[in-house]
């Protein structure tokens, strides 16, 4: 594979993370940004990155999208899900023949991205790690936590090796796999818990710990994985979350893993999901239609029942749109609406 510079298209929380890191390893990245302040901070002051995981200041080049200019042989996106086809259309003309896009963001974007320029051009990536966007020039990496990258028909190219190896330069135990969409789909699983706890104000720890609130985890947790089942996907675990008892409701399984995910989520300086920061600090919509409403519609397709998590999305919105709180309660409608 070519030494090419690596264009990161969003430079938020996971794609900072990314682009810091490769560049104070040697490799050559563009980053590229909306905020214009931000991308202002990175070419000039550099890019703050703090917290507990490692402390370090790394200049980058980087441009908003107007400034760009050249095509890319290695994209990694790394925007919102629901700003994934928007993106595509400004970094396409910037994706040299024969070039790909990994999808470095939560959810199942990988569709959106393949269905647009072809599965053979598009490369799953799953992060699990915690970061936040605090303010032009500072991420907080505030955990360490899996990573994976895949082909999306499992062949294990040399692509995949390469990406492998630039993703150990920040988080050493990455996996390659021959199952991206298992890891995809164990963060959905563990996506809907995260939403879930984002109804309220407590840390991800405290929301998750409150066992008047299991049978909602539970719920959520069992729907996403029954959808999974019902797709053909075979989840994975991850950081404590375990797809297998969950689908099949186990409750002493069930229990165990949402107490390892508190103990997981204990230990980190991120403390609240960014779904939370969205709507309780950067007072934007989240991603929740992209993620669990994408889910809700595939339910439809496939003829399974999926109300706990068409709920969550109904309170979600509530919230974005002013008309309820993030309070404790919220959950206690999701529990009301549990078998």
């Amino acid at each position: 594979m070519s030494d090419a510079p690596i264009l990161i298209w969003g430079a938020g929380a996971i794609g900072g993370i990314i682009g810091a890191y490769l560049a104070r390893a040697g490799h050559k990245v563009h980053m590229v940004d909306i905020v214009a302040e931000h991308v202002e901070a990175m070419r000039t002051t550099g890019l703050v990155i703090e917290g507990p995981v490692e402390e370090f200041t790394q200049v980058l080049p980087a441009s908003t999208p107007e400034e760009l200019e050249g095509q890319f042989e290695t994209v990694f996106l790394a925007v919102k899900g629901h700003h994934t086809a928007g993106a595509l259309e400004m970094l396409i003309p910037h994706l040299a023949p024969g070039g790909y896009v990994v999808s470095a963001q939560n959810g199942l974007n990988e569709k959106v991205i393949a269905e647009r320029i072809g599965a053979e051009n598009t490369v799953g990536c799953f992060v699990n790690f915690g970061a936040d966007w605090l303010e032009p020039g500072r991420i907080l990496y505030g955990n360490r936590a899996a990573v994976a990258i895949g082909e999306l028909d499992g062949t294990m190219s040399d692509r995949i090796a390469h990406l492998h190896s630039l993703l150990q330069t920040l988080e050493p135990d990455a996996v390659a796999t021959d199952n991206i969409w298992g890891y995809l789909w164990g963060k959905m699983g563990y996506g809907a818990l995260l939403y879930c706890t984002a109804l309220t104000q407590d840390s991800m720890a405290a929301s998750m710990a409150r066992m008047e609130h299991r049978p909602a985890f539970a719920q959520l947790g069992h729907e996403v994985m029954s959808l999974a089942k019902a797709v053909g996907a075979s989840p994975i675990g991850f950081n404590g979350f375990d797809p297998d008892a969950f689908g099949s409701n186990d409750a002493e399984g069930i229990n165990r893993a949402m107490d390892l995910m508190v103990a997981h989520n204990s230990k980190t300086a991120k403390t609240h999901s960014g779904i939370w920061r969205d709507l309780a600090v950067r007072k934007r919509k989240t991603e929740v239609d992209a993620h669990i409403g994408a889910m809700v519609e595939v339910a439809a397709e496939v003829g399974l029942s999926v109300p706990v998590l068409a709920k969550m999305v109904e309170l979600i919105h509530d919230i974005e749109e002013g008309r309820r709180e993030q309070e404790p309660e919220l959950v206690d409608i999701l529990v009301s609406q549990c078998n």
